[in-house]
């Protein structure tokens, strides 16, 4: 808490906070006296008196880490009763990730999020945006019969966006596109007719949703980006691998859509530029 509290009002929350922290944790007062190395009477004080001192730190200490709770709560320094560690596990959970987007957890966050702009860098091109046949010359040799799942989930994430349930802005490299357009690197093998009709298919995707879909091109060799996505002010997901980083505090979620703003900013193709370029390609396979 930012503002100066009076001496008085300080120990007079400290006594009642501390009562709730016993009720809560179902302790008794002898109970803790006996936790922190006091006697009863000590804890009879520290909840009944009336006066402005508080307790030495010490014991304010031993207090807290008897009831599970902050030194900071108790002494009215902060409104989250949760320890720092407690705090750290809520505000950054670690959650296995397939190989595509088959978990019931994506759509989840998805759900949760319903109604706020959803900001997104994928690790190459964005699956929900993909043509059935890309999903499948993409996933099959990894998936085997779950290859019909993950094309199932990518379909329903744009349908999802189709109902308007939130906005949604993209930003991947350039060169990912510039790739995918020449059958190049990953996409190495995958059949020209149909990288010419996916490009198509973002063109039409483009021009159906935006503008409550935004697509942006960023040049990798200026501006950096891993694979994360934003879901509104609640929740920033990072892509690592085989796991996705959950970070639910607001300080790193305001981190996150700054970097993703950022990379909107520094666009080398920004939204409005997207379908001539789309349509440049096309015209060059």
């Amino acid at each position: 808490m930012s503002e100066t509290i009076d001496k008085r009002a300080r120990a007079s929350a400290f006594r009642a906070r501390l009562g709730h922290a016993m009720q809560t944790a179902g302790m008794s007062q002898s109970a803790l006296a006996r936790q922190i190395g006091v006697d009863r009477s000590t804890v009879s004080q520290l909840l009944n008196g009336d006066g402005a001192r508080l307790p030495n730190a010490q014991v304010i200490g031993e207090c807290a880490a008897a009831l599970g709770v902050s030194a900071d709560w108790l002494l009215s320094l902060s409104n989250r009763p949760e320890t720092a560690t407690d705090l750290l596990a809520t505000s950054l959970t670690l959650t296995a990730a397939p190989r595509a987007l088959v978990d019931e957890q994506i759509f989840a966050w998805h759900q949760e999020a319903a109604g706020y702009k959803i900001r997104h860098v994928p690790a190459a091109l964005p699956d929900m945006l993909k043509l059935r046949e890309v999903l499948e010359w993409e996933y099959s040799p990894h998936l085997g019969r779950t290859t019909q799942q993950a094309i199932g989930a990518s379909e329903d994430r744009l349908s999802w966006m189709r109902e308007a349930r939130s906005d949604y802005e993209i930003a991947l490299p350039l060169h990912e596109m510039v790739s995918f357009a020449h059958g190049e690197g990953y996409y190495r093998g995958l059949p020209r007719d149909l990288r010419r009709r996916q490009i198509q298919w973002f063109i039409e995707v483009n021009d159906t949703l935006y503008p409550r879909l935004r697509l942006y091109l960023f040049d990798a060799r200026r501006i950096f980006s891993s694979p994360v996505t934003v879901f509104g002010p609640l929740l920033a997901v990072m892509y690592a691998g085989r796991h996705y980083l959950a970070f639910r505090d607001s300080v790193r979620v305001q981190a996150f859509t700054e970097h993703f703003d950022n990379l909107v900013r520094e666009a080398s193709v920004p939204d409005r530029e997207i379908k001539p370029y789309l349509a440049r390609l096309a015209r060059d396979l």
